[in-house]
């Protein structure tokens, strides 16, 4: 969670490290100047809200904050989003805008890398939602719900059902009800964690 000005310019700069955003060069200034990356858009946003939400909710910065929820909100409409602030750590990577519904209670790690079509809630009239460990790989499609607990260096395969815990680190979990297939080397899939 964003808690200063430092950490707010820490998780910045790493979720441009992970979604692989150049702003050094003239030419990727341009570049993204006439063609913005819009997951990026929404990603700066996200956590500017969750700077001034977290550390500036006081006098006139709450006029901001709500001018900030509504850009976030049309944002998060037009990209099929509906991720609430306060959910990932430093390092999201979010690969393609589409459908991505995450549960206002789910807690995820450093280093998320997330395809589209992904759910990600409570269940069975539980609040809590998933608690998801660092540097965790989501592929297309996959269902991850309930209160549950997914350990760091986790790969979950596309179009899995992650409905129950799993405990080992380093591992690829898939299948409809998920199931541990095997071991995987994290790096491979999460370049930047």
């Amino acid at each position: 969670m964003i808690k200063s000005k430092s950490d707010y310019i820490e998780y910045l700069n790493r979720d441009r490290i992970a979604l692989e955003v150049n702003t050094n060069s003239m030419s990727s200034k341009i570049k993204n100047l006439f063609f913005p990356n819009p997951v990026w858009r929404f990603q700066k946003l996200m956590r500017k809200l969750e700077y001034y939400t977290n550390c500036k909710n006081k006098g006139l910065y709450k006029l901001y904050i709500l001018y900030l929820k509504y850009r976030y909100r049309l944002i998060s409409v037009k990209l099929n989003f509906s991720i609430p602030i306060n959910i990932f750590g430093p390092g999201l990577s979010i690969v393609h805008y589409g459908t991505i519904i995450i549960n206002y209670t789910t807690k995820v790690g450093a280093n998320c890398r997330m395809h589209a079509c992904v759910n990600i809630g409570a269940s069975g009239g539980e609040i809590q939602g998933p608690i998801l460990g660092d540097n965790v790989y989501i592929a297309p499609g996959a269902k991850i719900f309930g209160n549950i607990r997914i350990p760091s260096n986790t790969a979950i395969g596309a179009n899995s059902v992650v409905n129950k815990s799993f405990e080992k680190e380093n591992t690829i979990i898939a299948g409809i009800p998920a199931k541990e297939l095997g071991t995987i080397d994290i790096k491979k899939l999460i370049r930047h964690g």
